[in-house]
Order: structure tokens, then C-alpha cells, then sequence
């Protein structure tokens, strides 16, 4: 049963509707019941936002949960809760899992365990081609009808153009979009972190920008080609969003997502922070981490709107996946539980504008995969609607220690980095469901 819930002295800020102030707000069986200033709520339980920010429940377009079929890495139930921790109220699963959901029958399975064991609202996103190996486009309106958002092979891009044309041909039949991991493969073959000259000094094989980019112009052209609309995964580099920008320009049905990692790190990170080169499998990650004019430019592109979305791309992994040689180990960086601090600590360095963050976690996410009618209320603070609330203090300062995280995954190469930022409280559906003073106690 849903619980009545007075969230006072806080500065709601919400994108859909413009509002930024000091209001309070009250929920009440499952919804927001009012939104103003001095509430009155007897008998509900008070939720002191003093000092922080109240905003709509942030929304993940780019998460693996890793369950069905590599539980040793992460189930729904852990990495749930890490999002919750992190804001998350409601994410979008990818396929990448044991089976993958090419079917209509093993997506209905995997909502039967998300139903189970999910702490925050999780949709899935079906495969792109069967099996995701890129060669027989998937069962694509079993997946839609089965409750998919959306279709991607992510990890696999789809290497065979005309495969991807009828791929996407099919899913704008369904009004689904396509979302891509947008690499070429033969490019990027062997490349384990980005091609330049920390890849060099490393002695490692490198990913070049050439990849991305031959990949999101042919991605580009059959979205023109076809009508169908494209999301672009994980944009990493200047050029990249430049053809986004472009194609954006001339009306493409076309949108994009960037990690929080890509926004806050560069190749640098694979070196370390000392003398002597670290290797640091923690920041090994697929699209890699690239220069530092790459990401300013991504957060140029973010501050002007051009991104849509920020993504984390949560990649959990079991420690041996990476306690290993640096090729030899997976790719990936968890991510819920630092998402938000990356992103204020750079709102206070000048780099990142609050209310270009906070659209790209709300209402930018919600219109990019068109969740209005999936997922009721999400990206949205309104009378009304689904109570879906972050409360976070966007000046809190706090140390990364992966130790405390929720997720089974502890591969993040932000450990012992201090932070500005964090998430004091979340609703999700009307229901307290994380407090940091009960989660830390």
C-alpha cells in the first residue's frame, strides 16, 4: 500500500513543466497529490529536501542488468538497487544476456523476474537481430508486442548495412526505435582502449575515431533512407555529434545518449593519476574513453541540447573480469552509484549546466524512446501523475568507495575520488524507497 509522503523546503525543478522553485510536494496513494508552497500533510511521513533539489525520478536508456544468464556479475535485484541509489527510477534493459530476448516468449520470462525482484521501473529493449549476431533480423513485432521499448544489438553493432536497412524498415513499421552502438567492426578490431597517444605510450591496440564515425553516417543515411527512428548509443566523439548536429538540422528522426563517463573522463584514466602507468582495467569501456577535446565537446553538445540523453551504460563485472591483463579483460564501468556526482561535480566546475543535466535525465530520455505512453509519469513532476521523485543535495561532498556499493559490480576507476553530489532520497510508485540515512545507518 502505497504511503502518504510531505516532501518539504526543497527546490523542485522539472523539466517538463518549467518549474523551478521552492515548493512542497505532497504524494498520496501512489501519485502526486499537490505541488506548492506550504503544504499541509497530516499523518504523512516528512521528508526534510532543505538544501536540495527535488526533481523527477531519473530515466536510464542504457543499463545491463546481466540477469538472465550472468548472475556473477550482477541479478535485477542488485543492480536495481544500485539505480535506485543513484536516482534511477526507471531504466531500459539491454539485450546483452543468457538467453538474449529475441523472442516474444523470453522477454515475457524476463518480465516475470523483473516483476519479482525489480526495485525501480525496468523496461526491456529487444534484440536488433537474433541472437544479436547480426545476420537474421529478430522477431521484432513478437518483442513489440511482448512490451519492448525498443530494439538493439548494443555491444554488437549491426555490421551488415542491409540487414540493419530491414531491421529498421520493420521497426518503424512498429513505431519502435533503433538503437545502435554505432562501430565499425573491421576498424575496430583488437582496439582495446582509444587509438592515440595514450595507446601508444601504453603499447596497447587501439580503437580509432574513424569507427564511430564511418558507422554513425551509415546509420544516419538509412535513417534518412527509411523514416525510422535512430538513437544513437554511447556518442563519444567531437565529429560524431557533429553529424548528429547535422542530421538533427535537416530534421532526421534522429537522437542521441552520452555516458556520464565520457562526460567526466579521458583516455587519461587508463594511464592512472601517478608517474607509472596503471593500466587501469577499471577504465577500459566500449565505445573507449577518448581525448579531452572529445569531451568537451560532449559537453558542449549537452549544455546545447544537441545530446538528448545521458545514459550510463552500467556495465557490471565479477572481479575476475577485471583483475587481468588489460586485453584480457571486459569491457565496462559501473555506473549507477556515481553517475550524479560526476555530473554535479562538474555542474560546479562551469562545465555542465544543472537544467541541460536534469533534461537529459528526464524529459530528454522519455521523448528520445517516446516512454510517455510505456511508462505513465516518467520524466515528469506534475500533479497527478506517477510519483517518481529523486531528491538529491547538489552540494554534498562525498569519497567513491566501490565497497559500499550496491551493485555487484566494484569495476569503477573512480574509487577514492571525492565527489559533489548525492542522492538523499527516492520515491518510486508512491513508496519511500531509499533514504540515505536508513541505506548508510
Amino acid at each position: 500500500m502505497s504511503e502518504r509522503i510531505l516532501i518539504v523546503g526543497g527546490r523542485v525543478v522539472d523539466s517538463a513543466s518549467g518549474t523551478d522553485a521552492l515548493l512542497d510536494v505532497l504524494v498520496e496513494g501512489g501519485v502526486v497529490r499537490a505541488i506548492g508552497p506550504g503544504l499541509g500533510g497530516d499523518g504523512a511521513r516528512r521528508v526534510d529536501a532543505s538544501g536540495c533539489i527535488v526533481s523527477p525520478g531519473f530515466v536510464d536508456l542504457h543499463a545491463h542488468l546481466r540477469e538472465p544468464g550472468f548472475e556473477q556479475k550482477g541479478t535485477i535485484a542488485t543492480e536495481t538497487e544500485a539505480a535506485l541509489r543513484g536516482g534511477f527510477t526507471t531504466i531500459c534493459a539491454m539485450p546483452n544476456t543468457l538467453p538474449a530476448p529475441d523472442s516474444g516468449s523470453i522477454v515475457e520470462s524476463l518480465l516475470e523476474r523483473i516483476a519479482r525482484d525489480a526495485r525501480v521501473r525496468v523496461l526491456p529493449i529487444g534484440c536488433t537481430t537474433r541472437g544479436r549476431n547480426g545476420s537474421e533480423v529478430a522477431e521484432m513485432s513478437e518483442l513489440a508486442a511482448a512490451g519492448c521499448v525498443a530494439f538493439s544489438d548494443d555491444g554488437n553493432p549491426v555490421a551488415h548495412g542491409a540487414v540493419m536497412r530491414n531491421a529498421m524498415m520493420l521497426a518503424g513499421s512498429l513505431g519502435l526505435p533503433v538503437s545502435e552502438h554505432c562501430d565499425d567492426p573491421v576498424l575496430s578490431a583488437g582496439g582495446v582502449m582509444n587509438e592515440g597517444r595514450v595507446s601508444e605510450r601504453l603499447g596497447l591496440a587501439g580503437q580509432p575515431v574513424t569507427a564511430e564515425i564511418s558507422a554513425i553516417a551509415r546509420n544516419i543515411a538509412l535513417c534518412e533512407a527509411t523514416g525510422t527512428r535512430l538513437h544513437i548509443a554511447h556518442v563519444t566523439t567531437a565529429r560524431g555529434l557533429e553529424m548528429v548536429a547535422d542530421a538533427k538540422r535537416r530534421g532526421l528522426p534522429l537522437t542521441c545518449e552520452v555516458t556520464p563517463s565520457h562526460l567526466f573522463l579521458t583516455e587519461d584514466a587508463v594511464f592512472g593519476g601517478g608517474k607509472e602507468a596503471a593500466y587501469d582495467t577499471n577504465a577500459k569501456i566500449n565505445p573507449p574513453l577518448r581525448t579531452e577535446a572529445d569531451r568537451r565537446a560532449l559537453c558542449a553538445g549537452l549544455n546545447a541540447g544537441i545530446i538528448d540523453a545521458i545514459a550510463t551504460d552500467h556495465a557490471p563485472h565479477a572481479i575476475e573480469d577485471k583483475l587481468c591483463e588489460f586485453d584480457n579483460a571486459a569491457f565496462g564501468i559501473s555506473c549507477f552509484e556515481t553517475a550524479l556526482g560526476t555530473l554535479l561535480t562538474q555542474v560546479g566546475r562551469g562545465e555542465l549546466d544543472l537544467h541541460a543535466v536534469l533534461r537529459a535525465l528526464t524529459t530528454g530520455p522519455v521523448a528520445a524512446f517516446a516512454l510517455a505512453a510505456k511508462a505513465p509519469g516518467a520524466g515528469r513532476l506534475a500533479e497527478g501523475s506517477r510519483a517518481d521523485i529523486t531528491v538529491f543535495d547538489p552540494n554534498q561532498s562525498w569519497v567513491v568507495d566501490v565497497q559500499r556499493f550496491a551493485s555487484k559490480g566494484k569495476n569503477s576507476p573512480l574509487h577514492g575520488l571525492e565527489l559533489t553530489g548525492r542522492v538523499r532520497a527516492v520515491v518510486v510508485a508512491g513508496e519511500l524507497a531509499f533514504a540515505e540515512e536508513v541505506a548508510h545507518a
